[in-house]
This record gives structure tokens, sequence and C-alpha cells, in this order.
């Protein structure tokens, strides 16, 4: 693996000076009070909300585990790169009923929606999985990158990575957090796309890469009797994941509540979902690239997740390598940067104001800032976990996600789309969810230890794509069965917040807010996602 040289340096010191000069100018606009700090003030537009989303979304597990799913033969995950389709569902199902209740946060909408209690578990179970995910997932992505990079010790990069992108998080809010995302979503784009061009060329060209590898290599469709990734599974527990990543998660909500208005907020969903069709062209498939090339004797790398780094360090040029490398730290760093936000953002809101509701906006925007460095600091605890649940860093990520995700789509789901639904079906499914996905994830941490064929064993070695449908499909019973146990939420109660109280007005309000060329580009996406999931598949291969 090459080392960086003098050029490369001096591109990745302008593009760190870069962003240090726009950190410094958003910090110096004074930050009045926590509408300011955790949302940009509410007055962004829909180019800066998609580039946003796309940087907050294509961090370390993307740069690093994508590719190593290329390398790896783990092409059924792909599937998690083709949800523009959810994206687009934030934008013209969800944005609408979060804009119009004025929420900073997910779990105020389930206050709004429910009552204080769901407030209280989604605060809590959201921070959490934070923690075991994003942030230690981040940070380890991090040091392995950094390390690679520049020959240092992973934790010594780690750290780096962290205290990099702390300062300008915790100093400037959602405003530094979205702008310099924007900057780093063109380089990372610009740098990856470079890679995969002379990738391909070195390779011999597409049709070699295919046939190096074989074309059955490219299908991400698996019968339903395959161990690790059975399709109808992979497709149910995907996407439920996807609604609670895209449609009901802080660190993507964040963005679009940022917008001016919900027209701003849709325009910027649709601009991320775009966006979001080009993962697969700029790091799953150099990790293809870089597995065609140790077949032909051309690279090396041991783990499949050191797949980019080792391909971005053999073929880039001088100053190009620069500024992939710089591409690698700005996807670590928007991703963290946004986790870290997002974080303090529901610490402070839904935490400690609610115990402290005196407390003034300067002393919340303190704590939001100091809350940042005790979820770091946790994060890092649980890196040395990650490697016991899965052998390649984005399936660890999906694996976590599918035993968290369920019952919070649930009740986000049904919560819009079913006005029956009322605040113990809520509690009964965050708590009984949380209780059931934790207990899962345990068993599988601690599986080594049960008797092979026990029933504790049987139940860790659930498939984790199996056990995530399942789940879900438990989780909405449970909503359904407690809810009907009780009486129904009153009209006042629901107004605005379900397809079934909508007003007049508000019908109105929205139809306001788009036109054609919301809808055709729409549709366009739409249509990609469906000629990208044939065009791997047994249909085209």
């Amino acid at each position: 693996m090459k080392g960086l040289d003098t050029l490369d340096w001096v591109v990745i010191t302008i593009y760190f000076l870069l962003l240090l000069g726009v950190a410094w100018w958003v910090i110096k606009q004074k930050q009045k009070n926590t509408e300011d700090y955790f949302l940009a003030g509410r007055n962004i537009g829909w180019f800066i909300v998609g580039a946003s989303i796309f940087a907050s979304n294509i961090g370390s597990e993307h740069v690093v585990g994508l590719a190593g799913n290329g390398a790896g033969d783990k092409m059924p995950l792909l599937i998690y790169e083709l949800h523009a389709w959810i994206v687009l569902m934030l934008g013209w199902v969800f944005l609408p009923f979060y804009a119009r209740s004025g929420v900073f946060t997910m779990p105020e909408f389930l206050e709004k929606r429910f009552d204080s209690r769901s407030r209280w578990v989604l605060s809590v179970v959201s921070l959490i999985a934070y923690i075991l995910t994003k942030v230690s997932v981040t940070i380890y992505a991090g040091g392995v990158v950094v390390s690679a990079l520049l020959g240092i010790p992973f934790w010594i990069g780690a750290v780096a990575t962290v205290v990099l992108t702390g300062v300008y998080t915790v100093l400037g809010g959602m405003r530094a957090v979205v702008y310099t995302e924007t900057i780093q979503a063109v380089i990372l784009v610009l740098g990856a796309g470079i890679l995969t061009f002379l990738g391909l060329d070195a390779v011999g060209g597409w049709g070699e890469l295919k046939e190096t590898i074989g074309p059955e290599y490219f299908n991400m469709w698996r019968p339903n009797s395959d161990p690790d990734y059975p399709w109808l599974p992979l497709f149910i527990t995907s996407t439920v994941v996807g609604i609670w990543y895209w449609c009901t998660d802080q660190v993507i909500v964040q963005r679009v509540l940022s917008a001016k208005n919900i027209k701003e907020g849709r325009r910027g969903s649709i601009f991320g979902a775009l966006l979001k069709l080009m993962p697969v062209f700029l790091f799953l498939i150099p990790g293809v690239i870089a597995l065609a090339l140790k077949m032909q004797g051309k690279l090396h790398w041991d783990s499949p997740d050191e797949a980019f780094p080792v391909l971005m360090s053999n073929l880039m040029p001088s100053g190009l390598r620069g500024l992939v490398a710089a591409g690698l730290l700005a996807a670590l760093m928007s991703s963290l940067a946004s986790v870290f936000n997002s974080c303090s953002t529901l610490f402070t809101l839904d935490i400690y104001k609610k115990l402290k509701p005196e407390k003034p906006e300067e002393e919340l925007v303190k704590t939001g800032r100091i809350a940042t460095f005790f979820v770091v600091g946790l994060g890092l605890l649980w890196i040395p976990i990650i490697t016991t649940l899965s052998d390649g860093l984005y399936e660890y990520l999906q694996n976590v996600q599918a035993y968290i995700s369920p019952p919070i789509a649930a009740v986000f789901l049904l919560g819009i789309f079913y006005k029956r639904i009322n605040a113990n079906g809520a509690i009964a499914t965050l708590i009984g969810g949380f209780i059931i996905g934790f207990g899962k994830l345990t068993l599988e941490i601690v599986k080594s230890g049960f008797t092979e064929g026990s029933f504790l064993y049987v139940i860790a070695d659930i498939n984790w794509l199996v056990f995530g449908a399942y789940f879900f499909a438990m989780c909405i019973g449970i909503a359904v069965v407690v809810s009907m146990m009780y009486p129904a939420p009153s009209q006042a109660q629901l107004q605005g917040l379900t397809f079934g109280t909508i007003s007049r007005e508000q019908r109105a309000e929205n139809k306001a807010s788009y036109n054609w060329v919301d809808i055709v580009t729409s549709i366009v996406i739409l249509a990609i996602v469906g000629y990208i999931m044939i065009s791997f598949s047994t249909l085209a291969l």
C-alpha cells in the first residue's frame, strides 16, 4: 500500500482549510436559541438539505463497509443502497406531518401523537441505538481509514477522527454541520467517481470485470433457502430498516426539518434520493474491482474492509490520491458530525429540557455540547464488540439495526396511517420491542457460551434477516392488539397528525408545495431503482 506524498498532503491541507473556513464563518454567526443551534434556524434551501442528507448517510460504513461487501461476496446487501424510493417517502409522506407539528425531534412528534411516555422511551432507545451503531461504527471505520492512510495505530486514528469532527460540530451546531456536509459530499462523489473509473481501466473494463469475477457474483437475489441472505426476509427487513432510518431517524429527519418550508424540505428529500442512487457505483463497484485485481494478482489486501483504502492508495496518482483521501476523511467526518449533532439534540430537548424546563436557551445549547462528549465516550467503549457480531462493518450495522428498527418503524407507520392506534399501544410496542430486540442482540453476543442445539443457542442462531421480518410483524400485532384494549384517541388530539384527520386547508397547503417537476423527478428515481434491481439479478445476468 502506497503512502501519501507531498502533493497529496497539499490537497488534504487545502481541503481542511476550506472546511475550517466554512465552519469558522458559521460559528461566527451568532446562535440565539435552540432553533438556531439544532435546526439552523429552519432556513436551509433544498440543495443544502439534499446534499446534507446524502453526506450524513454516506459515511464510514459505506466507504469502508459497502466496498467490503463488494469484495467479500455480500452482493445481496446492495438492497440497502437502493432505498432512494424510501427517501422519497420521507418527503412525500412523512415530512408534511412533521413540519405541521412544528417539532424539533422525532420523540417530540410521538409525544404530540401519543403521550409523553412515548417521547421518553424513544429518546432513550434512540441514544442507545446511536451508540451501538452510528457512533461506534463511524469511529471504528475512522480508525481503520486514518491508520491505513497515515500509517498510525488504530486507536490514535479513531480518536483523531473524533477530535477533528467534534471541534466544529460542538461549536457550530446544525448550521456548521449542513454546510460542511455539502462540501464533503462534493469531494466524496468526485474522488470516488475518479477511483471507479481508474479501477475499471486497471481491471480491463466492465466486460473483463464480469469475466474475472463471474457473472453470477453480481446477483443480489438469492433463494429463500439461502442460509445467509434469503431474498424475501432480506426485502422485508431492509424495507423496515429503511423506513426507520430514512423516515423516523433523527439524523436524517433533522435535515428536512431545517428547511425553510415543506416545499424546500420535500425537494431536498427528492434531491437526496437522487444522490442516494450513486453509492452502488461509487463504493460497491470499487470493492468488486479490488477483488478482481486481487484475483488477477495486481492487488493485495487481507480483509474485505481494507479493499477501498488499498485500491485508492495503489491506483490513484499523486494529488488525486490526496483528493480521495480527503473524500474518505470527509465521509467519516460528515457522518460523525451528523450523529454528534443529533445525539446532542435528542438528549438536550427530549431528556434534559423535560427534567429542567426552567433552564434558559443558552444553558440548553451548552448542555447539548457537553452531551456530545459522553456519547462519544460510550461509542468508543462499544467498538471491541463490533467484530464479535460480524466479519464485515456494513453487515454488522444492518444486523444491529434489524433489532432496533421494527418497533420504531411500526409505531410511526401506524401512528400516521391508522388513527385507532393509541398511546398504550405505542408504549407497549416500544418497550416490548426494545426488550425483544436487545434480548436477541445480547444472545448473539454471548452465543459461543451456549450449548449447540440448546433453546437459547437456537434463538441466538436465527438468521438476523428472518428474525427482523417476523419481529416487525410481531410489533404491528402488539400495537394493534393493545390499542384495541383501550379507548381510541380523541379527534382533537389527532388533528393534522394522521391521514384521517387532515383538514381541507392542510390538504390544499400540501398540494401547493409541489409541482410536476417534483412528481416527474420522483417517478424517474423509482424507475432507476427498479432498473438496478433487475440489472443485479439473474434476469439480466
